[in-house]
């Protein structure tokens, strides 16, 4: 493994047949070993810092709106926070290709210790909002740019191992959220398990800004360089209008809107009054809106743009557009399974809550288990293609399984269904970060950064359109269903009281008893359902793998 990694920090070199815009971009991303591990070693170190405070972040959230007395706004801020991040992806990336990687990312970081401030001192819940959105802004930039740098300075053949650098803090941090939310909470209170995230990232982050400076640094010196710096641009606009006119302003304007619009609805619409419905106003006005964005922003981009925000010559390429649906349609599938995926634990299987949390992790934890694995197979092989397409047909087996295995409390159905969520993650791991070195592999490296921020917005995209799916599911199906099966009893208000608040109505009921069989019944119809419909988005999903192209990875 030593070895194996020692190889993956070499140098890539150019090739005799490399076109010069290949040659230039490789000399741009030339560096020596040492520097390489360094950067690499201080990426690690800030994902590590907040991938621990997103992952801690779930508890305290619901303690800070309960502490407002606004408990149920829990929802609207999670639609908030995967909006924002929808949006961000593009337009971080046509920041970080106009001003820099070190300039946006020290501007990223700046807002994402901001919002945290901002959450850690506010006493409303529109504050704690404000914080919120400021802090997704900064967040979704990070994450985007750790992936970027990623790319800029390692090869394609090397690329996938490296792209889950980033998220290898889940193997550790998985275990240890936990210990951590529960002494935070014991000793002090949710304001400090988020504040203090204010001062330990801005710590654990300096390295890595201190290592881009000096790549910096070294490119700016070297005689041989002959194309700009990837972490200082040359080129940076020197007027107001020229500013304008590169951000593609008007553009990510008709963007924004648009995934803020469009996804926002989706995620509301439900069978109660509390989610709306599609004659609602509120849904329906933004809805009929953020899709008339959509054209605006293609006739723009095509017409109007003077530096297009997305380069639609490379979105006719069957490598860009198949890896983007993969992408959307995986984290479809498995948000219509994960959205309830904890009630269905705790009412329909008998979990104990503690147990309950860990098989929430297993999807994170065994896809970086089974990713980082698979990315020294790539370094081997030199080719995605085929990894992708048995990862989504195992992905579409593990989505059988959890039809097979809809509830009980039986071991045998338990193991089922963690043999599920594991095959899930283990799956997973084999195309999703494969398919972003796919679409990666399909564009120059100007290009990179934008393609990316595409794919990971469609990481977004394809959770609002899951949670949609989900609701609508299971806010149509679950509550009749109760009803049918516990109209032998006399008490006409049980089945409310299960669909409102299973975990306060379940305790009186335990298992073995005939109404607790009777409300497991019912969650496990809406549950076949729910793994149902995700196993049908894993048929277009398999069929776009195929479709992928399949490169030879370069050393470059």
């Amino acid at each position: 493994m030593a070895e194996e990694t020692t190889r993956l920090l070499r140098t890539p070199t150019s090739s005799t047949s490399s076109t010069s815009s290949s040659s230039s971009a490789s000399s741009g991303t030339s560096i020596s070993p040492a520097r390489r591990a360094v950067l690499f070693a201080s990426i690690f170190l800030a994902s590590y810092a907040y991938g621990l405070e997103s992952q801690v972040r779930g508890t305290y959230q619901p303690y800070a709106t309960s502490a407002f007395g606004l408990h149920s706004s829990l929802a609207t801020l999670n639609v908030l926070r995967s909006v924002v991040a929808a949006a961000s992806q593009p337009t971080a990336s046509k920041l970080a290709d106009v001003f820099g990687r070190l300039n946006v990312l020290v501007a990223a970081s700046s807002l994402y210790t901001l919002g945290i401030a901002i959450e850690a001192v506010a006493n409303s819940v529109p504050v704690f909002f404000v914080g919120a959105i400021i802090y997704q802004f900064g967040f979704t930039c990070i994450v985007l740019l750790m992936e970027v740098l990623i790319a800029d300075y390692s090869s394609m053949r090397a690329r996938v191992f490296f792209s889950y650098l980033p998220a290898l803090p889940f193997l550790i941090n998985t275990w240890l959220s936990g210990v951590v939310t529960e002494a935070v909470l014991t000793h002090a209170t949710w304001r400090l398990g988020i504040g203090m995230w204010a001062l330990i990232y801005p710590i654990c982050s300096m390295p890595l800004f201190i290592s881009l400076a000096s790549i910096e640094r070294q490119q700016a010196v070297d005689a041989d360089a002959d194309c700009k710096s990837l972490v200082l641009q040359d080129a940076i606009p020197t007027s107001v209008t020229e500013l304008f006119h590169s951000l593609d302003v008007i553009g990510l304007i008709f963007l924004i809107s648009a995934f803020s619009l469009v996804l926002a609805p989706l995620t509301r619409i439900g069978g109660t009054s509390s989610h709306g419905h599609w004659n609602d106003p509120t849904i329906l006005v933004p809805l009929v809106l953020g899709l008339f964005c959509v054209p605006a922003f293609v006739i723009w981009e095509r017409r109007g743009a003077r530096t297009p925000l997305v380069p639609f010559h490379l979105l006719g390429d069957r490598g860009v557009w198949a890896s983007l649906a993969v992408r959307t349609l995986l984290n479809c599938a498995w948000y219509t399974q994960a959205n309830f995926l904890f009630t269905i634990l705790i009412v329909a299987f008998d979990f104990p809550i503690e147990a309950a949390t860990r098989i929430l992790s297993f999807y994170s934890f065994f896809g970086v288990f089974s990713g980082v694995a698979i990315g020294l197979l790539i370094y081997k092989i030199r080719r995605l293609r085929l990894i992708i397409i048995i990862g989504t047909i195992l992905f579409m087996l593990a989505f059988a399984l959890l039809i097979m295995h809809p509830g009980g409390a039986s071991a045998s159905a338990q193991s089922g269904m963690m043999g599920a969520q594991i095959l899930l993650g283990l799956s997973a791991g084999l195309f999703a970060y494969p398919t972003q070195a796919s679409i990666q592999a399909s564009a120059a490296r100007e290009y990179v950064a934008i393609l990316t921020g595409l794919y990971l917005a469609m990481y977004n995209v394809g959770g609002a359109l899951g949670t949609s799916l989900a609701g609508a599911i299971w806010s149509q199906t679950l509550y009749p269903a109760l009803e049918a099966n516990l109209a032998f009893q006399p008490n006409a208000t049980l089945a409310a009281a299960v669909y409102n608040s299973p975990f306060d109505t379940i305790v009186h009921y335990p298992v073995g008893t005939e109404i607790r069989d009777a409300i497991i019944t019912s969650y496990q119809g809406v549950q076949q359902l729910l793994c149902t419909a995700g196993l049908l988005l894993c048929i277009p999903m398999i069929a776009f793998a195929f479709a992928l192209r399949n490169p030879h990875l370069s050393d470059h």
